[in-house]
């Protein structure tokens, strides 16, 4: 398995932020996703599950690469909980593959409009600023890319498809799986077998969040309040998303 990965461990010289690799890059996946979206929004009900599940598939298949490769070839062997795959831009991987399962509508309708709402916000706002994905090999920098236009074309596949809830009630009925999401990720940082290594959601309780803004406010006020107010900030942008294809769908 070393042996094979290694062959695919193609060195680059890494990215700066706001290079012209990342502004291309980043350009580059937004428009795509932008008029593969818009393009695909009047399939029928069963080709939108099918580009779910094959989305859910494409993502599944790609982070099992990465987290092989980290666990090979970058880290010799030795897994780092920092890669666990259960950030905010992880949850639609899992959700894609779960849908085909969900009979209730009430909780598909949920889901759809979680991803709509934070997981367009997260795709994009990691585009924004990869610092997270910029990696000195072509493999795992392009993955961090291509990862994230796709969740950009969920959301946006999902919003201008108009299955989504368009409503401020039906935005309010996805912050409890927000809220189990982030009590998922809690557990997680707190577990691992290494302390402090895990930082999902970016909110450890052993560190201030390496996130901007919120790290200073951190360091001020106190770890929990850096992490409460992202996670606050995380619903108010979830919820202008939500306004936006409320917006448009009605226009």
């Amino acid at each position: 398995m070393k042996q094979l990965l290694e062959k695919t461990a193609w060195p680059m010289n890494t990215p700066a932020l706001f290079s012209p690799f990342h502004l291309a890059a980043a350009c580059t996946g937004i428009l795509l996703a932008f008029f593969a979206a818009k393009r695909l929004k009047h399939c029928s009900e069963s080709v939108f599950y099918r580009i779910l599940a094959g989305c859910g598939i494409v993502l599944g298949a790609s982070e099992l690469y990465k987290q092989c490769f980290l666990y090979y070839v970058v880290n010799d062997g030795r897994y780092d909980w920092w890669y666990f795959p259960f950030q905010l831009c992880s949850i639609p991987m899992y959700f894609c593959l779960l849908l085909p399962f969900v009979r209730s509508d009430k909780l598909r309708k949920i889901i759809l409009t979680f991803m709509q709402d934070f997981n367009l916000l997260g795709g994009a706002m990691a585009l924004a600023y990869p610092e997270g994905f910029l990696h000195p090999y072509w493999a795992l920098t392009l993955h961090g890319f291509l990862w994230h236009a796709v969740l950009v074309f969920l959301g946006l596949f999902i919003g201008f498809s108009g299955r989504a809830s368009n409503s401020t009630r039906g935005y309010l009925k996805t912050i409890p799986l927000f809220g189990v999401c982030c009590l998922a990720a809690s557990v997680i940082n707190v577990c691992t077998p290494v302390k402090g290594e895990a930082d999902m959601f970016y909110i450890s309780p052993y560190y201030p969040s390496s996130q901007l803004v919120f790290h200073e406010i951190a360091d001020r006020f106190g770890i929990m309040a850096g992490n409460l107010t992202y996670l606050s900030a995380i619903c108010l942008g979830g919820y202008l998303v939500h306004l936006a294809f409320s917006r448009l769908i009605k226009n």
